[in-house]
This record gives structure tokens, sequence and C-alpha cells, in this order.
């Protein structure tokens, strides 16, 4: 494989003006296909095999003219001082904003609070319900600013007036994680590489192939149905790894010149070498991704398949196109003193701190496994849920009218479940609905039931049921349990059924569908990494350490998550205003970027300690060295991961915000303790014993030269 490479580096090196071309009209053919492609459709959250997904199949069935996509909004209105909403001049006020509201091309009708009994018990609060013609991401940003004129004229009346609801998602301030994380990598490209031109080259390459991938993303949106979080996410991890594989290519070329090789020779041997480590760790963070179609959900299949997609671009560019800007700048990407012809010094931090970790093997892996594993408990506490407004800042309309809502009506008003009820095997539906709605009305956590919709045929019923909890309290959730356990209960003697839906139903679905998940998608991913660092590595030992340590830098950084998200340990400085459970997707999106990251450390290090070994050095050694030669590049390349990802959690979405810390969490905790402490501690304590084999085992393994061993890196 290395051999391969190699001829590849050289041939983009020698070529690298077509390469260059090839590269830009690639990128000239996504512009076009992505600016005239539709518009992103909105997040896909189906999840077949559940009861609220059931439910809602039923519902489009029974009531064929229901749009359930369709976008809403939600305006509250509240009396100053406790007045009375009823009372003049707030209920011309609120007259006038309904007609307002109902004004726009886009919007099919608004619910009039005096006429659908939404006003408040005490009178001091009413809303009105707005739906439009499409579904929320289709909504205009004129229909979002003839809603919020309406809104500010009801406020001049002195009423208190809010809105929220989907249709008013516009998404966060535009580029802002991206400007923050590109800005950081640049400062440490720079104090790692020390020029300009070698940390603009990864800025460059990766930036092209992010764009690449996110154009080409783009232009298949609308056909495979792919979102802007599905985007986002794919932006997230092609930029960081396209900047860490083109700085692993850009240090190892740095390296060889260093020993005196020429540009042509040492392109040929850092895209063999680095390159390969490259490939590898590309294929084991595609397998992670590509994982997720494991889970069964079909928004989660097109994120993994999405971000899958843009690490295959960031290897390709690595390979190809960062050799051909090589070829265009050979002198100066090396630094001042390479250039000047100064020796390098051998004695590097990495190497002093191999020396320490083989001096106290026992005692930097007794305290890395402890510090990880007391950051891991928090996670025992791990709760899972689905976060809407009241995640939002308090400055933000949304969430003031969530809030609002909550005081007035209630904290279950904001999560009602919907209950549908088929009385199709029932010899009067009518009575069965009616029967099925008092006994659902007493049961214990439920405050109030609306009256019953039946659709045309009259053998369906549709009605709510608002919990006495919030959304996403516990309580929530054990009171959907109780009453899915008492069905028979409840329908006895009716000849009918119900079915429980409706955002809060869906998202204690998703959770539990996310966390039976769990152990099937780690078994996967993990088997199958295990299976190529096997092959790579020649090493029945390294693959599990790999994965041990895997696991407690997951552990610890899930333990991280919960102390900041659900329980507020400086929730603040993340900008976190309200605490609650975690998105029920980010554990296990997590988990496949992290493993398939983890294995690229694993890789840069271990295949430099390998090269060493092979090359005639002793075990203990081949640690030194591959230390010495790797560290420096490895810390830069966690780091930058650790500002892109970091960048996102500036994002409002607190399903990209709550990524973005998890993953700069893992990486922090991956790279410097697992990779960086305990890896090297226990290779020491090893020896020898670390590159063994089995003698039959080894006659069936293909043998991939990733080393270089026939390149004469020695």
């Amino acid at each position: 494989m290395a051999t391969l490479l190699a001829r590849l580096g050289r041939f983009a090196f020698r070529r690298r003006g077509p390469v260059l071309i090839v590269w830009l009209a690639i990128l000239a053919g996504a512009v076009f296909a992505g600016l005239t492609a539709p518009s992103a459709p909105a997040d896909d959250f189906s999840m077949p095999g559940t009861e609220s997904q059931q439910t809602f199949d039923l519902m489009q069935e029974r009531f064929p003219g229901l749009t359930a996509d369709a976008g809403g909004a939600t305006v509250v209105f509240v009396a100053p001082n406790g007045g009375n909403v009823t009372a003049e001049p707030f209920k011309s006020a609120i007259g006038s904003a309904v007609r307002r509201l109902g004004t726009g091309g886009q919007v099919a009708y608004v619910a009039d609070p005096f006429k659908s009994d939404a006003v408040s018990t005490n009178r001091s609060a009413a809303y009105a319900s707005v739906m439009y013609k499409v579904p929320a991401n289709e909504v205009t940003a004129d229909s979002r600013a003839a809603l919020t004129a309406a809104v500010d004229a009801a406020r001049r009346s002195g009423l208190t007036v809010d809105a929220g609801g989907d249709a008013l998602e516009s998404g966060g301030p535009a580029g802002v994680a991206e400007i923050v994380a590109i800005s950081l990598a640049a400062v440490i490209l720079v104090a790692t590489l020390g020029s300009l031109v070698a940390a603009g080259l990864p800025l460059l390459t990766a930036l092209l192939g992010v764009a690449v991938s996110l154009l080409s993303l783009l232009a298949l949106s609308d056909v495979f149905g792919l979102s802007t979080t599905t985007t986002t996410l794919a932006l997230m991890l092609g930029l960081a790894v396209g900047i860490d594989y083109a700085l692993f290519v850009v240090a190892r070329y740095r390296e060889e010149r260093s020993r005196g090789r020429s540009p042509i020779e040492a392109v040929g041997l850092a895209v063999g070498t680095a390159g390969s480590a490259v490939a590898f760790a590309g294929l084991t963070v595609v397998i992670a991704l590509a994982g997720l179609t494991v889970v069964g959900m079909p928004m989660l299949t097109k994120m993994g398949l999405a971000a899958a997609a843009a690490v295959v671009v960031a290897v390709l560019a690595a390979l190809t196109l960062v050799p051909a800007i090589l070829g265009f700048v050979p002198a100066k990407v090396l630094s001042r003193a390479q250039r000047q012809g100064k020796p390098v010094s051998e004695r590097t931090g990495g190497r002093r701190w191999a020396q320490f970790v083989l001096r106290h093997p026992i005692a930097v892996l007794t305290t890395g496994v402890v510090l990880l594993g007391s950051l891991a408990v928090p996670a025992m506490a791990l709760r899972l849920g689905m976060l809407g407004d009241e995640a939002k800042p308090a400055s933000t309309t949304q969430r003031r009218a969530y809030d609002e809502l909550a005081r007035a009506f209630g904290p279950g008003f904001n999560g009602p479940l919907m209950i549908v009820v088929d009385g199709k095997g029932s010899p009067d539906p009518k009575a069965a609905a009616t029967s099925i709605s008092t006994k659902l009305a007493a049961a214990r956590g439920i405050a109030s039931v609306s009256p019953a919709q039946f659709n045309q045929a009259g053998d369906t019923a549709l009605f709510e049921a608002v919990p006495t909890t919030s959304p996403t309290d516990a309580a929530t959730t054990d009171l959907v349990q109780r009453l899915r356990a008492a069905r028979t209960q409840i329908t006895g003697g009716t000849g009918a059924t119900f079915k429980v839906t409706g955002t809060t139903a869906i998202n204690i679905d998703l959770s539990g569908k996310l966390q039976r998940a769990l152990v099937p998608y780690l078994a996967t991913v993990v088997s199958l990494a295990a299976l190529l660092l096997l092959v790579m590595f020649r090493s029945v030992l390294v693959p599990i350490k790999a994965a041990l340590g895997f696991l407690l830098s997951v552990l610890a950084a899930l333990g991280a998550v919960v102390l900041v998200f659900q329980k507020g340990f400086a929730a603040d400085l993340l900008g976190v205003e309200v605490t609650g459970p975690i998105m029920s997707a980010v554990p296990i999106f997590m988990i496949g970027v992290v493993f398939g990251l983890a294995m690229d450390y694993e890789v840069f290090l271990v295949s430099r300690m390998r090269e060493a070994y092979l090359h005639g050095q002793a075990a203990h050694q081949a640690i030194e060295t591959g230390m010495a030669q790797s560290s420096r590049v490895v810390v830069a390349a966690a780091l930058i991961m650790m500002a892109v990802f970091g960048g996102f959690i500036t994002e409002q979405d607190s399903f990209v915000k709550m990524l973005g810390f998890s993953l700069a969490a893992a990486v922090l905790f991956d790279a410097f303790v697992v990779r960086m402490a305990i890896v090297p501690a226990i290779l020491a304590l090893l020896g020898r014993r670390a590159w063994w084999l089995p003698h039959r085992l080894g006659k069936v393994l293909p043998t991939v030269d990733v080393e270089g061993t026939r390149l004469g890196t020695g």
C-alpha cells in the first residue's frame, strides 16, 4: 500500500498543474450543482418500529387532510400586572393581531384565542395558534417578518407578546462557528509549523475539500433528504479531519526534507507513510460513521453517511491535492531553520515525555485510568431526551413564549400528548372514544384532555392530553409508559384501542430506541475497526488496547456532558442557560465520531512506533522514537480538532452545541490522556509482546506495508 501511495504522491507532485485544475473543476461543478439545487428538507425524525411513529402513520391514513409537517407558531399574549386579556383595550389589540397574523400568503389559518378556548383560567394570558401551508423550513423570511410585525403592533397596547414554534426557526448566526474554528486552527498551525505557508496549506486544502463535500451534499439534499443539520455535522467533521490529515502529510514531508532528501523523494515517502496512516485512519472513521445505519433511524443514517462522505473527500485531498500544492512551494513550507540548513534538535518535548513514561509506566497508567474513571462517574446519571424552545437563551422570543405558556397554562402545555383512538373494531366508536377520554382525564399525571375530533368515516378520534409535568421531566416519561402499559384496562369493553404520539411521546420513543441501539452499534464498529487495526499492525494486543482506551475516553466525555448540560457545572461559561436531559442523538453520534478519531491518533502514533520497531529498534526505544517523531504533530492535530469542535459550541442549536462540546472533550481526553499517556505506558509494560501475533493468524492476514518498509524510510 505504501508503495502505491508513494507513486500517487510523486505523480501529484510532478503533475501538480493538472491535479490542481481537476480539483478546481470539481469545485466549480459542485458550486454550480449546489447553488442550483432545491432547498434542503427539514430534519427527518421518523423512527420505524416505534409506537409514536405507528400512530403518526395511522393519523396520516385516517385523517388525509391533516398536514402533519406544516410549520406552526404560537403567539402568547399576557396582560400586564395580572390584568385581564378579555378586557379592553387588550381584547381589541389581540383581535387586531389575529387579523394581521392571518393575512400572510403562506398562512393556512389562525385560531382566535377567544373562540378556541385558549384563554388561561385566571384570564391573564391567551394564545393564538398560527398554522402555515408549508413545512417549517419553507416558511419565508417575509412570513416571519409579518408575524414579528403583528407581535410588535400588539405590544404597543401594553401587552407582553412573544412567539414560539418551529416556523420561527431561522438558525443561529451564520458562519460564527466556522470563523472561530478556522481562526484557532490557523494559530495552532503557525505555532506548530513555524511557517505561514506551511500553516496555510492544510487550511487551504481542508477548506477546498469541505467546499466540495458540502456543495455536493447540498446538490443531493433534495434527492436523499439531507437536512441542514446533516450538512452542519459534515462541515464540522470534514473541516477537522481535513486539516489534520493534511497536517500529517506536510509534517512528514518536512521531516524527510530535514534528512536531506529531495522534494520528490520526500513527497513520495510522506504520502507513502503518513498517507497510508491517513487512508487507514479515514477508513476507520468511515466505518464508525457508516455503522450508524444499524440504529435504524433515517436521520442518523443520513448524518453518518454524509459525514463519512466528507471524510472520504478529506482523505483524497490529503493524498492528491496536498502533494500537488507542495510541488508549487517545495521549500517555502519548510521552517526558517530548515531553509537555513540548521540541524533539527532530537531533544524534543515528545522524546522527554516518552522517557518519563518509560521510567514510570505504572504510575502514568494508574493516574490516567483514575482520572478518566472519575470523570466517567457522572455518565451513570445520563438521562436522554429532546430539548425545544426551553433550551434557547432567555433573550429569545421563543424562550419567553415557552415560559409564559408554562406559567399560564401549566408546564405540560408545551408538550401535549396526542391520543389517537382506533374505533374500527368498536360497535360505537364515539362512545368508545368518550370512555377512553374520560379514563385518561382521570389518570394520575394528566392535567386536561381536549374534546375529541373524528375523521370523516367516524371510526377514528384524535384528542390531546396535557401532562401535569414539562415535556423533559422524567415524570412525563413515566406517564407515557404507564398509559401504554394500562392500555387494556383503559380500553376494556369498548372494542377500540388507542395509541400515544405527539412531540413528547416521539422524543421518549427516540431516546428508548437509541439507548437500545448503543450496544449493537458499539459491537459493530469496535469489531470492524479492531479487525482493521489487526490487519494494519499485525498485532493482537494493539487493537484490544485501542478499543479499551476508546471506551475510557468516551465515557469520560459523556460524564463531562452530563456535568455541564444536565447538572449545570460551568454551564454559564458555555452559554447554557437551561439544564435538562442530554439530546438523544448526541451520545450515539459522539461515539461514532470519537471512535473514528481515537483510532486516528492510535494509527498515527503507533504506526511510527511500529515503523521504528520494524527497522531494528528495541521495543522501548521504538516507543521513544515514535513519540519523538509524532507527538508534536498529534498534539497539534488534537488541538485543531478541539478548536473546530469547540467553535460549534457557539451555535444556538442545542444538538450542535452539545455535540461540539462532547467531541471537543472526547478529543481532549483521548489524545492527551489515552494516546499520549496510557498507550505508551501499556506498550512499555508489554514490551515485545505488544507486537505478538500467532503464527497461523499471521499467514492468513494480508500484509499491508503501512510503515513504508519497502520505501527505505529507516
